[in-house]
């Protein structure tokens, strides 16, 4: 599908409670100069239905999906995913602000290399607009489970205006070209929440495609630049997954380093840290996602 073809793209947005959120992204919206497009906006079983809501927004080209069950970031993303009808998928985090010319920027890149599977915009802060939070991801430490956002928390001063090859997708905002989401297998749902890019990014360039980063175009998200671990159920996935992730990806050299460094470093710095400042619901749920992996396999049904 050649991209200055106006190919159909199916921009897909998770709702959980959080519906005024998600009228203000659809909002944003009613700006995008690109014309061949529809919404899917993908509720996870919120306590109130958001139906009148957005019916009363009148927005165009939108579409609610209500699921009976919240099925965490990928398995709903995957779920919408499987009843757009687009050529490309805009995956989009709700708490986002989208620019006019978003979709034809993030579009352009498909057509210049065949084995783009993936265009990711440059995303700034909502709050703070001339700082980047994601220019790219850095390459991920296979013996430590790290990886850094390449200009996070600088200022957009024209050093990130490069487009070029990047090493992981930003969940946040990623336009993915439907065939390679088709062989790929799309997020994986063993995940639910975090790190499950980063385990799709290692299956796309497994399979021979590339990510791209596209500063042409822009994303605006609502996340703060202070923002930490102060959710537990953050704090479980982050944790559970970052083993998760390393248990499916190391080679067993790699595994066995990170194992060490994990059993050596880690874990006594973060479980110090959490008992000495009296954090112990933070520390239960630390080591509830620690035992996880202890108790459940790398893979299942739905990988």
């Amino acid at each position: 599908m050649n991209a200055y073809q106006n190919p159909m793209v199916s921009i897909i947005t998770l709702n959980y409670n959080g519906t005024d959120t998600t009228r203000r992204f659809l909002e944003s919206t009613k700006v995008l100069s690109y014309k061949n497009y529809e919404i899917l906006v993908c509720d996870m079983n919120s306590t109130v239905d958001p139906t009148q809501q957005i019916t009363e927004g009148n927005f165009p080209k939108t579409k609610l999906l209500k699921s009976n069950t919240n099925l965490g970031f990928a398995g709903g993303n995957n779920w919408g995913m499987q009843q757009a009808n687009g050529d490309y998928y805009f995956i989009v985090n709700n708490d986002t602000e989208v620019t006019a010319d978003l979709i034809e920027k993030l579009l352009k890149p498909f057509e210049t290399d065949k084995q783009i599977a993936v265009v990711c915009p440059k995303i700034k802060y909502y709050d703070n607009p001339d700082y980047i939070q994601f220019a790219g991801f850095a390459k991920m430490n296979m013996y430590t489970g790290r990886t850094h956002s390449i200009g996070d928390k600088e200022k957009d001063d024209g050093r990130y205006d490069n487009p070029g090859y990047t090493f992981g997708a930003h969940g946040c905002a990623m336009m993915v070209k439907k065939e390679a989401a088709n062989l790929t297998g799309m997020f994986p749902e063993k995940f639910f929440l975090y790190y499950e890019e980063w385990d799709w990014s290692m299956r796309i360039h497994k399979a021979g495609y590339k990510i791209y980063y596209e500063p042409a175009a822009v994303i605006y998200h609502k996340e703060s630049m202070s923002v930490g671990k102060e959710s537990l159920l953050k704090e479980y996935y982050i944790s559970r997954n970052r083993i998760l992730f390393m248990r499916r990806n190391c080679n067993p050299f790699q595994l066995l380093v990170f194992t060490l460094f994990y059993c050596c470093i880690s874990f006594p710095k973060t479980f110090l840290l959490y008992l000495f400042t009296g954090k112990l619901k933070h520390l239960k749920t630390y080591l509830k996602a620690l035992w996880w992996n202890v108790t459940h396999t790398k893979y299942s049904a739905v990988s």
